[in-house]
């Protein structure tokens, strides 16, 4: 096992409130496998990323119980020193805003080579040599002329592809990429998933790919988790996710999708809105939301039932979302 992740729970004190941005996340991720984290903003997928990379912001928030194992050991555990090592050697994110992560005074093969001077203790013009090569891994186009360059100078997709020659630079064992294809066009978002998977394969990493969009993870992931409130309501591998939804949030998010064959149709939303993290509605999370919801949704949190030897749902009628699928 790469990376198991066990009830996980995070929480942030604010003016009104704690608030439960992490309530008990349990996953894992195998050596060359990838998992797609779906939910809406403020389900706690960006959370519980920072969490496993050990960036979270304390204070305001704190992680109140849970373990994050990584290659045998529990990061929760180490200290802040060692923790650094692991960081960027060993695991490394990307993150959905290029622009605003990179360094806007630096130029991006100072950004780069920083990885081999501080972890490798290279020279600053070997490390830049680095540099280059990584570009030319990404496809970067004319590597040598624009390693010199500032990151406003290239373009949305061309920072994406720093960002992931960033975090590739120490070959890592896992990567975790934030919603790596935000705000670029539908051609430069293929591209750079198409960029992830390749690079993915020849270094057999570990990959969770954190998106609110299941029409990205479609034919890249191996396997899906659905969060809602904090929670995972639903996991199972990509293919049973999209035949036959077991939670009806997931349905909700599938039925989101525009389809060409229902061009003219209007677009199908959710209903309302997700819950105050300070004030999350007794029972499930979701029955505000939910067109199944029954008195019992309103009282009881439905556990994570098991649906099959690899797939869970974290709903009390898991088994009629099935059969109308």
């Amino acid at each position: 096992m790469l990376l198991d992740v066990r009830d996980l729970q995070v929480e942030f004190r604010t003016r009104d409130g704690v608030a439960k941005a992490v309530n008990g996340v349990t996953y894992s991720v195998e050596p060359g496998e990838t998992l797609a984290v779906l939910g809406e903003s403020g389900s706690g997928k960006s959370v519980t990323a920072q969490a496993i990379m050990g960036i979270l912001d304390m204070p305001p928030g704190r992680i109140t119980a849970g373990e994050i194992n990584f290659r045998g050991r529990d990061l929760l555990k180490l200290r802040e020193e060692e923790r650094r090592k692991v960081r960027g050697a060993e695991m490394a994110m990307i993150f959905q805003d290029a622009l605003s992560s990179l360094n806007p005074v630096l130029s991006v093969g100072a950004q780069l080579g920083e990885m081999f001077v501080v972890h490798q203790g290279m020279s600053r013009k070997d490390a830049r040599a680095k540099a280059v090569e990584l570009m030319d891994r990404v496809r970067i186009p004319a590597a040598k002329e624009r390693v010199g360059q500032y990151p406003h100078q290239f373009s949305g997709g061309m920072r994406q592809r720093i960002m992931i020659a960033m975090a590739l630079a120490l070959e890592p064992a896992l990567i975790i990429a934030d919603e790596p294809t935000t705000a670029l066009d539908v051609t430069v978002q293929a591209q750079v998933m198409d960029l992830l998977a390749e690079l993915q394969r020849e270094l057999n990493m570990g990959l969770i790919l954190i998106t609110h969009d299941l029409g990205v993870v479609a034919d890249v992931a191996d396997k899906i988790a659905v969060m809602y409130a904090g929670r995972i309501v639903e996991s199972a591998p990509v293919h049973d996710i999209y035949k036959a939804p077991a939670h009806p949030y997931t349905r909700g998010l599938l039925d989101s999708i525009p389809r060409l064959d229902q061009k003219g149709h209007e677009l199908y939303a959710i209903k309302g809105l997700p819950p105050n993290l300070t004030a999350i509605p007794p029972g499930c999370a979701f029955n505000p939301r939910c067109p199944r919801a029954q008195d019992v949704c309103r009282t009881d949190v439905p556990p994570l039932a098991r649906v099959s030897e690899d797939r869970e749902s974290a709903c009390h009628f898991w088994k009629e979302t099935l059969r109308d699928a």
